[in-house]
């Protein structure tokens, strides 16, 4: 277990006089919420903390940014967002509260706030976590994921900045703005163009075509028409915008996240995106064992390794599979 701060007093605290207040006879939704304080920033979206006035609690609030809060496809991206992960509840996902829309019709929603660091800020201090603790953080991503993949749900933007550790032991994979949903016949999201129902990653791939390449400064950007994700993390057929992508890009993403757990960096090279991109597409990454100045066990490198290879089907084929590995004894290699 990860050892942090606990969260500030005024946030986890519970006090008599909040428990007890009068809830008035009329609620007005428009005065819900107070005491807003941005957080953080997304490509087009905002998140606050915020109280909720009704319940005596500090929650999240995430809602588009100005210039995007009347553009059609982000809000129903956000809606989106807030119902998948309202409908895949796992302890390893945040618990969605509300979904409705500002007194100026702007969609948002509202979450559990959770205070801790990322995997990110954790790896930026790397020599300071021990590998077994890390390894529990990226165990309990897999559980999520796994748990979204038998749902038929693909996050799509698998990252250590997604990737929350909390101060009570709590692990949760953040933003599924990128999640790609399947419906009951298994095929993927549709989305209205040109008066038809298309899939939305076809309609991505065909805009993407229109253009005589990816403009690759907007990688990490949730555009359309352009490749999404962050391109460290990215399997090559999110690069590529395949529509039949599926639960393997995940499998490859945290694999990228395994790989710089033991290594220190990660799998793809090079210092402008272009060589970054070309690295993920073309390049088969070194053995971790032969950059780390760690101990690194076989098992988890043989692990990385495999989720790693540029073809889906080279891959684990679930995230089943993934974590039945994951659970065998690697620890025993460190102590040889």
């Amino acid at each position: 277990m990860l050892n942090f701060p606990e969260p500030p007093k005024s946030y986890s605290s519970v006090f008599l006089e909040e428990t007890d207040k009068p809830l008035p006879l009329k609620i007005d939704p428009r005065t819900r919420y107070a005491f807003f304080s941005t957080i953080a920033t997304g490509g087009k979206s905002l998140i606050k903390s915020c109280k909720d006035l009704h319940l005596s609690r500090f929650v999240c609030y995430k809602t588009l940014k100005p210039e995007f809060a009347d553009n059609e496809i982000e809000q129903k991206r956000l809606i989106r967002e807030a119902r998948v992960t309202a409908m895949l509840q796992h302890p390893n996902t945040v618990p969605t509260y509300e979904l409705s829309r500002d007194p100026r019709g702007n969609p948002y929603f509202t979450m559990k706030l959770v205070h801790g660091y990322t995997l990110r800020e954790i790896l930026d201090f790397r020599e300071r976590y021990d590998l077994t603790q890390l390894m529990e953080v990226v165990m309990q991503v897999a559980y999520a994921l796994e748990y979204a993949h038998n749902h038929g749900v693909a996050h799509r933007d698998i990252k250590p900045e997604n990737i929350l550790a909390g101060p009570f032991g709590e692990v949760l994979l953040l933003d599924w703005g990128l999640a790609k949903v399947w419906n009951p016949e298994g095929q993927g999201a549709k989305m209205l163009r040109a008066g038809k129902l298309q899939d939305e990653d076809a309609v991505a791939a065909d805009e993407a075509a229109e253009v005589e390449s990816i403009e690759i400064e907007d990688i990490t950007l949730t555009g359309q028409g352009k490749a999404q994700g962050t391109a460290h993390y990215m399997s090559p057929e999110q690069i590529n915008l395949d529509p039949s992508i599926d639960h393997r890009t995940d499998i490859y993403s945290l694999g990228a996240v395994l790989y710089e757990v033991l290594c220190g960096q990660a799998p793809p090279v090079g210092e402008k995106m272009h060589h970054i991109i070309s690295s993920v597409l073309n390049d088969k990454p070194e053995l971790p064992s032969e950059i780390s100045k760690q101990p690194v066990p076989q098992l988890l490198e043989t692990i990385a390794m495999r989720c790693l290879e540029k073809a889906p089907a080279d891959r684990y084929g679930s995230m089943s599979q993934v974590i039945r590995l994951l659970h065998q004894d690697w620890r025993s290699e460190l102590t040889r």
